[in-house]
Protein backbone atom coordinates (compact mmCIF):
# COMPACT_ATOMS: atom_id res chain seq x y z
CA UNK A 1 0.00 0.00 0.00
CA UNK A 2 1.27 3.48 -0.83
CA UNK A 3 2.69 5.43 2.07
CA UNK A 4 3.88 9.06 1.93
CA UNK A 5 7.57 9.61 2.61
CA UNK A 6 6.97 13.12 3.98
CA UNK A 7 4.01 14.79 5.67
CA UNK A 8 2.01 17.06 3.35
CA UNK A 9 1.87 20.54 4.87
CA UNK A 10 -1.44 22.25 5.60
CA UNK A 11 -0.58 25.00 3.14
CA UNK A 12 0.10 22.58 0.27
CA UNK A 13 -3.02 20.53 1.11
CA UNK A 14 -5.25 23.62 1.26
CA UNK A 15 -3.84 25.05 -1.99
CA UNK A 16 -4.78 21.83 -3.74
CA UNK A 17 -8.30 21.85 -2.31
CA UNK A 18 -9.13 25.46 -3.33
CA UNK A 19 -9.43 24.64 -7.02
CA UNK A 20 -12.56 22.57 -6.46
CA UNK A 21 -14.46 25.69 -5.39
CA UNK A 22 -13.65 27.64 -8.56
CA UNK A 23 -16.85 26.44 -10.25
CA UNK A 24 -19.50 29.13 -10.76
CA UNK A 25 -22.44 26.78 -10.08
CA UNK A 26 -22.83 28.17 -6.56
CA UNK A 27 -24.24 31.58 -7.59
CA UNK A 28 -27.85 32.39 -6.82
CA UNK A 29 -30.06 35.44 -7.40
CA UNK A 30 -31.79 37.22 -4.55
CA UNK A 31 -35.60 36.97 -4.79
CA UNK A 32 -36.01 40.52 -3.43
CA UNK A 33 -33.29 42.50 -5.20
CA UNK A 34 -32.46 40.25 -8.14
CA UNK A 35 -28.73 40.60 -7.41
CA UNK A 36 -26.41 37.60 -7.91
CA UNK A 37 -24.70 36.29 -4.76
CA UNK A 38 -23.13 33.12 -3.38
CA UNK A 39 -25.33 30.50 -1.75
CA UNK A 40 -25.62 30.76 2.05
CA UNK A 41 -23.98 34.20 2.11
CA UNK A 42 -25.40 37.61 2.98
CA UNK A 43 -24.87 40.40 0.42
CA UNK A 44 -25.02 44.20 0.44
CA UNK A 45 -27.35 46.07 -1.89
CA UNK A 46 -27.99 49.84 -1.67
CA UNK A 47 -26.78 50.10 1.93
CA UNK A 48 -28.74 47.11 3.23
CA UNK A 49 -27.53 43.61 4.08
CA UNK A 50 -29.79 40.87 2.69
CA UNK A 51 -29.93 37.20 3.65
CA UNK A 52 -32.56 34.81 2.27
CA UNK A 53 -34.38 37.76 0.70
CA UNK A 54 -34.82 39.64 3.97
CA UNK A 55 -33.10 42.76 5.29
CA UNK A 56 -30.79 41.78 8.13
CA UNK A 57 -28.93 45.03 8.75
CA UNK A 58 -28.77 48.58 7.43
CA UNK A 59 -25.56 50.53 7.01
CA UNK A 60 -25.18 53.43 9.45
CA UNK A 61 -24.59 56.88 7.99
CA UNK A 62 -21.82 58.92 9.63
CA UNK A 63 -22.99 62.36 10.77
Amino acid sequence: MAHPKRKTSKQRRDKRRTHVKAVADNISTCPTTGQPHLFHRAHWHEGKLYYKGKVVMEKEVAV
